[in-house]
C-alpha cells in the first residue's frame, strides 16, 4: 500500500508505545493482524431511541463493516451525539455545532484511516459532514433513507401534511380522534420523513456534492437496497484510503455550486443554505448567500415532490432518483467534479433513466418554473434573508402590509387566536427573537399558523417573516433567516406594530417604510435582552454563533485544524 496509514501511529508502534493500544484492542478479542498495516475505518454512528429517524443504524452499520472486512479493512463503530428533531427541545439546531466538536475530535483523536458517517435525521448529516471536514481524511456518507409513504384514509400523506391537519384541527374540520389516525398512519416504516424536508435535503446535498455513492439520496430506509448500499460504502471507503481521496479533494468550489443547482431542482429545504455554508466555512471552500440566490436563479423545479409537489421521496426513487434528476440539469452543472466513488458526478448519472415523468419532469417542461432560494435584502436584513419561492403563494410574491408584530414565540402563542387581535389577510406577521442567539438556536417556528378568525375565512397563506427557520417539511409565504437578528441589534428588533413591511421577491427586496430619523430613534432607545443563562454550552453558543448568513457555526470553529495529533501520552 503506498499511504502510510494514519493508524500505524497508534498500532505500528514498538515496545511499550505499541504494547498499550494493541492490548486493549485485543481485549475485545481482535488478534493485531486485523489492524496492523490495514486500513482501520471508523464508523461514526448517530443510532439512538431518542432519534428515531435513525433507530435502525445499528443493523445498517452492520452492512457497512461487512463491506469493509471484505475489502480487507478493520471496521470500529464509534457513537457520537445524535440529534433527534422529533424529541430535542428547545431546538437540534442549538446543538449541531455541538455534535460537529464530537465528530471532530472524535476521529482526530482515534487511530482510524477513513471513516463512515451514518446520518439521516435533519442536523446529524451537516453536523457529521462538518465535523468529518474540520480532520478531513477520506470519508463517506450512508443516509439512513426516507421512511415509506404514509397511508390515510386511501390517500399519501407525509410530514407536510401535519401542517394542514394542525389548521383542520383548529378550525374544527378535524377531529383529535381522527388525528390520532392520521398519527399512527404517517409514520409507517424506519426511515427519515418521507416528503423533500431538511433530512431529504440533506440526502440530496451529500450525493450530487459527491460524498456518497450514487441512489444514496432516496432508496427507502425499509428497501433492502439499503443495506446494499451500506454494504458497497463499506468496500468504497477502503479503496478511498488507499488513494487517500480525502474531502478536500471532493468538496471544491464547482462541487458546492452543483449542490446548489440540484437543491433549485428538487425544491429542497430552506435549513440547506445554513448547513451549506457551515461546511464551506469548515472546509476552507468561499461560498456567500447570495450565490445561492444566482446560482439557482434560472433552475426549473423538476422534482414534483412535498411540500413544492405532490410526491415522497420513496416516489423519487422509483422514478429514477436523484441520478435521473441530475441527468435533466447535465447542461447546467459541472460536470469534471469527483466524487467518493472516484468517478466523475458526470459518470454517476450519465446512464440514469426516468420512469415516470410526472414526478421528475425535463427541464424544457418543468413542473414549475419557479424553484430555488430567494435572497432578499434591505433595511430590515441588512445581510439578507431567504425565501422558498416553490412553496410560496404567487400573489403574496409582491406584497405591502401592515406588521402584526410578536416580540417573542410566547408572545406569538398567547395572541395568535385571540379575536380581539388587529389582523386582516393582508397583514405581515412577524415573529422577533427567535433567532440564534435570541431563541437561542433559531427553531422552525417561522411559517407561524395563520389566526383562527382568519383561517375560518379561508385564508391559507399571509406573509410571514422572522429570524427563525422553517421545517423543511413547511410551506408558505414565509421569509426567513433575517440577518442580523433581533437579539444581536438588527434593524429587524426595531419593528413596531402598523409598520408598513414591503416584500417584492422579483427585486429581492424587503424594507418597512420607515424615515431614518424613525429609526435612529428607535435604535438608540433598543437595549439587548439578558442572555438566558451564563454557564455551559449554551453560554458559549450564544457567545460565539455567527449569523444565519455565515452558517450560524462557532466564529471558533470555522476553518479545520486537521487530522494530527500533536502530542502523544505513551
Amino acid at each position: 500500500m503506498s499511504v502510510t496509514l494514519r493508524s500505524q501511529h497508534w498500532f505500528g508502534k514498538e515496545g511499550k508505545d505499541g504494547f498499550i493500544y494493541r492490548a486493549w484492542m485485543k481485549n475485545q478479542g481482535f488478534p493485531d493482524f486485523e489492524f496492523r498495516n490495514r486500513p482501520v475505518i471508523g464508523i461514526c454512528n448517530t443510532w439512538s431511541e431518542l432519534t428515531p429517524c435513525n433507530a435502525h443504524f445499528r443493523e445498517l452499520a452492520e452492512s457497512v463493516k461487512r463491506g469493509i472486512l471484505q475489502a480487507g479493512g478493520f471496521p470500529l463503530e464509534f457513537p457520537v451525539m445524535s440529534l433527534g428533531e422529533s424529541m430535542m427541545k428547545p431546538t437540534t439546531m442549538l446543538f449541531r455545532n455541538l455534535a460537529s466538536m464530537d465528530v471532530e475530535e472524535t476521529i482526530r483523536a482515534n487511530p482510524l484511516d477513513g471513516v463512515v458517517l451514518l446520518c439521516g435525521c435533519d442536523k446529524t448529516t451537516p453536523s457529521l459532514v462538518m465535523g468529518a471536514c474540520s480532520v478531513n481524511i477520506p470519508t463517506i456518507v450512508v443516509s439512513g433513507g426516507p421512511m415509506l409513504t404514509g397511508k390515510f384514509r386511501g390517500r399519501d400523506i407525509g410530514t407536510s401534511d401535519i401542517w394542514h391537519f394542525s389548521e383542520e384541527v383548529r378550525t374544527g374540520k378535524m377531529t383529535q380522534e381522527e388525528l390520532g389516525h392520521a398519527e399512527a398512519s404517517m409514520c409507517r416504516s424506519r426511515g427519515h420523513c418521507a416528503v423533500m424536508g431538511t433530512a431529504s435535503t440533506m440526502a440530496c446535498m451529500v450525493e450530487s456534492i459527491g460524498l456518497s455513492l450514487p441512489e444514496n439520496a432516496s432508496i427507502p430506509a425499509a428497501d433492502s437496497r439499503r443495506k446494499v448500499l451500506a454494504q458497497m460504502s463499506g468496500l468504497r471507503i477502503v479503496e478511498m484510503v488507499k488513494e487517500n481521496l480525502r474531502l478536500s479533494d471532493i468538496l471544491t468550489r464547482n462541487a458546492f455550486e452543483n449542490a446548489i443547482m440540484v437543491n433549485a431542482a428538487i425544491g429542497g429545504s430552506t435549513n440547506f443554505v445554513i448547513h451549506l455554508l457551515a461546511i464551506a466555512g469548515r472546509i476552507g471552500v468561499p461560498l456567500h448567500l447570495d450565490d445561492f440566490d444566482t446560482l439557482s436563479a434560472n433552475i426549473p423545479l423538476v422534482a414534483n415532490l412535498q411540500p413544492s409537489g405532490k410526491y415522497f421521496m420513496e416516489d423519487l426513487y422509483y422514478a429514477g432518483g436523484l441520478p435521473a434528476v441530475m441527468k435533466e440539469l447535465d447542461n447546467c452543472l459541472h460536470h469534471a467534479c469527483i466524487t467518493a466513488n472516484g468517478k466523475k458526478v458526470k459518470e454517476n448519472y450519465a446512464a440514469a433513466d426516468c420512469y415516470n415523468r410526472d414526478i421528475i419532469s425535463t427541464i424544457e417542461n418543468a413542473f414549475n418554473p419557479v424553484s430555488g432560494i430567494a435572497v432578499v435584502k434591505g433595511n430590515i436584513c441588512e445581510d439578507g434573508a431567504v425565501l422558498k419561492p416553490s412553496a410560496a403563494s404567487p400573489h403574496l410574491m409582491k406584497h405591502k402590509g401592515k406588521a402584526v408584530v410578536f416580540e417573542n414565540i410566547e408572545d406569538y402563542k398567547n395572541r395568535i387566536d385571540d379575536p380581539l387581535l388587529d389582523v386582516d389577510e393582508h397583514s405581515v406577521l412577524v415573529l422577533k427573537n427567535v433567532g440564534l442567539k435570541g431563541y437561542p438556536g433559531m427553531p422552525e417556528v417561522g411559517n407561524m399558523g395563520l389566526p383562527k378568525k382568519l383561517l375560518e375565512k379561508g385564508i391559507t397563506d399571509m406573509v410571514r417573516i422572522s429570524d427563525g427557520r422553517m421545517s423543511g417539511t413547511g410551506f408558505g409565504t414565509v421569509v426567513l433567516h433575517i440577518s442580523p437578528e433581533a437579539s444581536a441589534g438588527g434593524n429587524f428588533a426595531l419593528i413596531q406594530n402598523g409598520d408598513w413591511v414591503l416584500l417584492d421577491v422579483e427585486n429581492r427586496s424587503l424594507n418597512i417604510d420607515l424615515s431614518a430619523a424613525e429609526f435612529q430613534k428607535r435604535k438608540t432607545a433598543w437595549q439587548a435582552p439578558p442572555l438566558p443563562t451564563d454557564r455551559g454550552y449554551v453560554s458559549l453558543y450564544i457567545k460565539h454563533v455567527e449569523q444565519a448568513n455565515l452558517g450560524a457555526d462557532l466564529d471558533f470553529l470555522k476553518g479545520h485544524s486537521g487530522s494530527e495529533v500533536s502530542r502523544d501520552s505513551h
